[in-house]
């Protein structure tokens, strides 16, 4: 992959992360979507890693 490639990956994965967060946040009011905000925080830790993975990569 490309360097620009892999920047643009991480952003994805980094903003993938954020958007987990905004919807565990919309859980914890009490309207789960698919999943429970714990579990939206769980997938935001592990798309954060990977994201910062990635940008060290680069």
């Amino acid at each position: 992959m490309k360097k620009k490639d892999i920047r643009t990956l991480s952003q994805v994965l980094i903003g993938g992360a954020v958007i987990s967060v905004l919807l565990s946040g919309i859980g914890y009011t009490g309207a789960d979507i698919w999943l429970a905000s714990t579990q939206w925080l769980l997938v935001a830790a592990v798309l954060a890693l990977f994201g910062v993975y990635t940008r060290l990569e680069s």
